[in-house]
């Protein structure tokens, strides 16, 4: 599973980068923390979107309240889960 990293990580990546050019690309991103390969994407996009790094998932949301709306949706999914599994649980010992 590949890490997460934030939207602003992600931009003070790409300006310790551009900060540090002459270290170049892979030993920044190895002091980062990060691949390679991660670290030209963010550079790239960043001066396709003026220095901006878009994000997808938890970096995306509207506001502090949608990020947790989600949050707790999936909470939500999560013990509904748990539940549907206990229920099932009880059925197979109560027999």
């Amino acid at each position: 599973m590949s890490r997460q990293f934030t939207k602003e990580f992600k931009e003070e990546a790409v300006r310790y980068y551009l900060e540090h050019k002459d270290l170049g690309l892979a030993v920044c991103a190895n002091n980062l923390g990060t691949s390679r390969t991660a670290l030209s994407a963010w550079v790239k996009k960043a001066k396709e979107n003026k220095g901006e790094v878009p994000t997808r998932g938890s970096g995306n949301y509207q506001s502090d309240e949608a990020k947790e709306n989600a949050r707790l949706r999936k909470e939500l999914r999560d013990t509904q889960d748990a539940l549907e599994i206990l229920k099932k649980a009880i059925s197979i010992l109560g027999n």
